[in-house]
């Protein structure tokens, strides 16, 4: 394992040749990830709700709570129609995530994780730290406390979203009614500590600086650290259409600043195996690319996509593309389950997965959902 990169010297990068960075994190891939394999997986994002009293300036999915016209609240034979339709294409996950309604009650939760574990064998990859900050709140409970009752229902792990930036500072800016930094960090501690694994994400390109995604960076770092507990880091860059924050602050992230933040990420976060390429808000082409960045894993194929179309990018791809993309870059393509196992390669025939929603209570915008 090479030294462990300093504060200092990941700002430098950030002044530094893109090409020599790239080199230096597809190296500290490789030696992570000597097998050559790239990964994917078939999961499905299902937005349960929009209703949300985050009001993030950054945001076009949310509806505030109340909303009688364009809010919602899924019901579960819908989101089992959309766990069915996965399960029939191969899939073996699903991410539940949505707003931070109020109106919910932790037994919505509950049942909801039961039923799906009574009539599914599908990993849970469930509900944002704001949406469990949230979640805690309503239900008076602390955040252990109503993590064990999740988990106990049917959790069996918990995704990223909601971490944008991990500076208050930043967070007051653009986000200022959501969780802060250390709440979205106790949540994620607290559950590595109950055994749940977790993924770690950042959203950038927002108007932070260098120092701020250092900060964040550094955080998730010795989170890590300490338990051990995140899967994987994903980053993406803001996508300003559409939302109140892009009105005033338009600029959208180049490939090379996408590419450059990407690979500083790869080789900071030293202590986490699995880099994600978000092709989803950079395209296929840049998505590529950023596998000799230092990215080892392509996400999801989208089999919904409710997501960043709500902003203003709308990339589509299928699994035979998805593994294309990733033979053309000189790797071998190998499906994986939420945990970064991996699932047998035989299941590599799907075709166009892009299921278009047509209920209409399914709003069109959605925020950023990963895997």
């Amino acid at each position: 394992m090479s030294k462990r990169i300093t504060r200092q010297e990941a700002l430098d990068l950030f002044h530094a040749d893109l090409f020599e960075v790239g080199q230096r994190a597809d190296s500290v891939r490789r030696e992570k990830h000597r097998d050559n394999i790239v990964t994917y997986i078939i999961d499905r994002n299902i937005n349960y709700t929009n209703l949300c009293n985050a009001y993030c300036t950054f945001c076009a999915f949310y509806r505030p709570p109340g909303d009688k016209e364009e809010g919602y609240v899924l019901p579960n034979e819908v989101i089992f129609k959309k766990i069915e339709e996965t399960i029939a294409l191969g899939g073996t996950g699903i991410l539940l995530q949505g707003g931070d309604n109020p109106d919910l009650p932790l037994g919505y939760y509950e049942t909801l994780l039961r039923e799906i574990k009574r009539r599914y064998k599908v990993h849970t990859h469930c509900f944002s730290a704001p949406e469990l900050v949230n979640l805690a709140n309503v239900a008076h409970l602390s955040i252990e406390d109503m993590l064990k009752r999740l988990v106990e229902a049917g959790l069996d792990s918990i995704p990223g979203g909601g971490a944008e930036i991990l500076d208050d500072g930043v967070r007051k800016r653009i986000s200022p009614l959501k969780c802060t930094t250390e709440e979205w960090l106790n949540v994620h501690r607290t559950a590595h500590r109950l055994g749940l694994r977790t993924t770690a994400t950042m959203m950038f390109g927002c108007g932070e600086s260098l120092e701020h995604r250092l900060n964040h960076f550094e955080r998730i770092r010795c989170l890590q650290d300490e338990y051990g507990g995140f899967t994987a880091f994903i980053s993406w860059p803001f996508q300003p259409d559409n939302t109140p924050l892009g009105k005033k602050y338009s600029h959208r992230t180049t490939a090379i600043e996408y590419l450059l933040n990407q690979a500083i990420s790869r080789i900071y976060l030293d202590n986490i195996d699995n880099i994600q390429s978000s092709w989803v808000t950079m395209g296929p082409g840049t998505g590529q690319l950023g596998l000799r960045f230092g990215a080892n894993d392509v996400g999801s194929i989208m089999i919904e996509e409710n997501v960043v179309s709500a902003a203003g990018t709308t990339y589509r791809t299928t699994e035979a593309e998805l593994r294309s993309m990733i033979t053309a870059a000189g790797f071998t393509p190998m499906q994986r389950t939420t945990l970064y196992t991996m699932k047998s390669d035989s299941l590599h025939g799907v075709g166009q997965v892009i299921i278009p929603v047509d209920e209409p209570s399914v709003a069109d915008g959605q925020a950023l959902t990963v895997s």
